[in-house]
């Protein structure tokens, strides 16, 4: 299935949280994404109490196949009903309906399992979604927000038992958030399955709002973070310095900047790009014609560098390597 280098994340689509854009904003942002030639819409049950969903389904109503609409079930409001919530085939159906009924149409295009519960058994999983997509409800399975080794087993009884596996799978992955690269990435490019990163900016972090101007005195600029949250650390500002100077370098904004860096990562990368106003949504797009150099990815990089941990420092280092490769240590050293 073909989509477009960049998502359209509807997560902002509502208001019923207390923040996000109105019916006409998010109409405007959706038409401003789709005159790009953007095609690929991610929303969730969840999202705005399920007001994303009733606007995306407005919003595509007028050309709905040419639309790849993706939404998700496993967390959900109704936290007093335990089968309303989770990855079990009841929920799944539940809400499954439900979204279809939001978004005023017969069909998926991709069901993703927006969180792993730790309880369902991963056959009851595969084999719920594989019924889905065999019903026409679906056509292509994705996870989000999963284990790598739960992933990977699930992929790997699909494909021993003849059910859909998994072909996407979305995740939390940005200059600030680099986890993934120890195992969920390898696994993705292992399986072949497409990212959706979410989060590309860190909650605006990456914007570089949140850093104090030292030339003018400024204050950082207001946002959803409040002061002196974790994760305005002095790590992550300065990784959005960094991020600023090499957007002043090329003429360029600093969330392009975040974005091109997550576009150039290895394998099929899509990043989900959400806003609250048109035009963040538009600076967003404006991405897709940056193209960083080899010496600002590393520049890049070593500002937002994190360690693997173990097994894989151990594995990559040397006294192991020569163990592993024998004589072959030597002659991949020197290609």
């Amino acid at each position: 299935m073909r989509v477009s280098e960049l998502a359209l994340g509807t997560m902002t689509f509502g208001e019923r949280w207390g923040w996000g854009a109105s019916r006409a904003e998010s109409r405007a942002m959706f038409e401003a994404y789709a005159h790009t030639g953007g095609n690929f819409i991610d929303t969730a049950n969840l999202y705005t109490e399920g007001e994303s969903e009733q606007f995306v389904g407005e919003f595509i109503a007028v050309d709905r196949d040419h639309f790849v609409v993706a939404s998700k079930y496993s967390l959900g409001s109704v936290e007093s009903d335990a089968n309303a919530v989770g990855n079990s085939r009841k929920s799944l159906m539940g809400s499954l309906q439900a979204s279809l009924k939001r978004l005023q149409t017969t069909y998926l295009d991709i069901l993703w399992l927006h969180a792993w519960d730790a309880t369902t058994p991963v056959r009851e999983v595969m084999r719920a979604l594989d019924d889905v997509v065999r019903m026409g409800l679906v056509r292509y399975v994705a996870v989000s927000d999963t284990p790598a080794w739960v992933v990977s087993q699930a992929n790997t009884y699909a494909e021993l038992h003849g059910l859909t596996p998994f072909t996407g799978l979305q995740i939390e992955y940005s200059l600030i958030e680099r986890t993934p690269e120890r195992d969920l990435l390898p696994m993705a490019r292992a399986f072949e399955m497409a990212v959706t990163p979410w989060g590309a900016l860190a909650s605006g972090i990456l914007t570089g709002k949140y850093n104090t101007d030292k030339n003018n005195k400024s204050e950082p600029s207001e946002g959803r973070i409040p002061t002196g949250h974790a994760r305005l650390n002095a790590r992550n500002l300065q990784i959005a310095a960094e991020v600023r100077r090499v957007a002043d370098e090329l003429d360029a904004t600093a969330s392009q900047v975040a974005l091109a860096w997550l576009r150039q990562q290895a394998g099929t990368m899509i990043p989900i790009v959400g806003a609250r106003k048109l035009s963040q949504l538009e600076d967003n797009l404006a991405s897709l014609s940056l193209n960083l150099s080899t010496s600002h990815i590393q520049q890049l990089n070593d500002a937002s560098a994190i360690e693997l941990g173990f097994p894989h420092n151990m594995l990559a280092a040397e006294p192991a390597q020569k163990r592993l490769m024998g004589t072959a240590f030597g002659k991949l050293r020197r290609s």
